[in-house]
């Protein structure tokens, strides 16, 4: 794992010429930015040419979450040579949790700190989206400029909103998530087939199933597939988080979690500290399962015999949550113009089909292969879906939107009130 380094200008000094270059796309890109409203900016293909040339030079630190080994390799194998290659260093850093980050972000904001930030560019969306956008800590209205925007479907919801909240081109989607159990197919054959089963399973195979403690990004999921398959047929959470309507929601989540406590692996009385926590658990055989937000990581972790070869994904029938995780710019960013090459870089179909490769972390591409031009449609038409995880075409079947990105936290310590605190 790489370590973090605060490098401002990636150790060259800038020729005062690309100074002035870098100063005048700077103006351009967010002059752009700042009277476009979203969708409508279509500026000269030359000022993303200019953007290049002015973050030759620079390095990016890249703020992820560090505990996804997928991400982690892609990052380091695939990203970091394709940016090198145009003359951009990356540094992932690698953070526990993304608030993490995003609180850096704010917290340089609000020492006044306009330009020169720690945080270059983050994998983020939800509830740490909306913190940014709320305090107005993103650059925004870049997106129309980028190059390989192209291959997005325009009229995609999931690439419109991030957990209810509209993206307004303050961020860069790039990867397609949905969440799913994972089980040993020889330890179960027959999983169950929806929530209200596997609620069943649990609690006549006690001890065999468990789930990371929110705010756990993978225990938090937990909760909230939880909270939707609790609610009555047709019901929707509020885009905007209430009290009253969480009042009014939630108790039925509470009574269905505590009613399963004492079934969890040692008996609920403890919990693992994270998602990393639970694959040990199910590696080492002492659950039956473990939770992904990301299914197409799956047969990475089976060839690398981190999963036993028999490990499958499932779904409940009646739908699990889904969405799309994105990369947002600080506006206060030390090395934004890089930032921004970097953004549309990890868009790009290499960097996509990269991706998504069995072998490689195996994400979700968010690109529309109708889109592609023929030699990238038939590479990923080539690509196979290996019997350890679910076809990419099945991803958006039974896909249910999260709820909005403030109902995030309130649940988030509503489970600590009422299941941890309970127990």
């Amino acid at each position: 794992m790489r370590t973090r380094t605060r490098t401002r200008h990636g150790g060259r000094l800038a020729h005062p010429t690309t100074r002035s270059l870098v100063a005048g796309v700077a103006a351009v890109v967010l002059a752009t930015g700042a009277c476009s409203a979203p969708g409508t900016a279509s500026p000269p293909e030359k000022d993303w040419d200019l953007l290049r040339e002015a973050a030759r030079g620079q390095s990016v630190n890249l703020f992820m979450y560090g505990g996804d080994r997928g991400a982690n390799a892609h990052v380091d194998d695939e990203v970091v040579p394709a940016a090198r290659a145009l003359g951009i260093t990356v540094e992932r850093v690698p953070v526990a949790d993304t608030q993490d980050a995003v609180q850096k972000i704010l917290g340089d904001q609000r020492a006044g700190k306009d330009s020169g930030g720690a945080v270059d560019l983050v994998w983020v969306n939800g509830e740490n989206f909306r913190a940014g956008k709320e305090a107005d800590a993103w650059l925004c209205g870049y997106t129309p400029l980028m190059p390989n925007r192209k291959y997005l479907d325009p009229d995609d919801p999931t690439l419109a909103r991030d957990f209810g909240i509209d993206i307004d081109d303050c961020e860069t989607p790039w990867s397609r998530a949905r969440f799913a159990f994972v089980h040993d197919s020889a330890r179960l054959p027959e999983p169950p087939r929806t929530t209200a089963e596997l609620l069943e399973w649990i609690e006549t195979n006690p001890g065999r199933f468990t789930y990371p403690a929110p705010p756990d990004f993978t225990g938090s999921a937990f909760v909230r597939h939880m909270f939707l398959t609790s609610l009555p047929e047709g019901t929707r959470t509020p885009p905007a988080f209430g009290e009253q309507a969480y009042e009014v929601l939630t108790p039925p989540l509470w009574r269905r979690l505590n009613a399963l406590t004492p079934s969890l692996w040692r008996g609920g009385t403890t919990y693992p500290r994270d998602r990393a926590a639970l694959d040990e658990l199910f590696a080492d055989g002492e659950v039956d399962m473990t939770m992904t937000y990301n299914p197409a990581e799956v047969p990475a972790l089976v060839e690398r015999g981190v999963f036993p070869p028999e490990t499958r994904v499932f779904v409940p029938e009646e739908g699990s949550l889904g969405n799309t995780s994105h990369l947002a710019v600080p506006k206060n960013a030390a090395h934004r113009e890089a930032a921004l090459v970097l953004s549309d870089l990890m868009l790009s179909p290499e960097l996509q089909y990269a991706k998504a490769r069995p072998g490689g972390w195996g994400a979700y591409t968010v690109l529309d292969r109708d889109r592609l031009p023929e030699p990238w449609k038939r590479r990923f038409a080539s690509l196979t879906t290996p019997e350890t995880t679910i076809p990419a075409e099945d991803l958006s079947v039974g896909a249910l939107p999260e709820p909005g990105g403030d109902w995030v936290t309130p649940l988030d310590k509503g489970w600590k009130r009422e299941v941890a605190g309970a127990s």
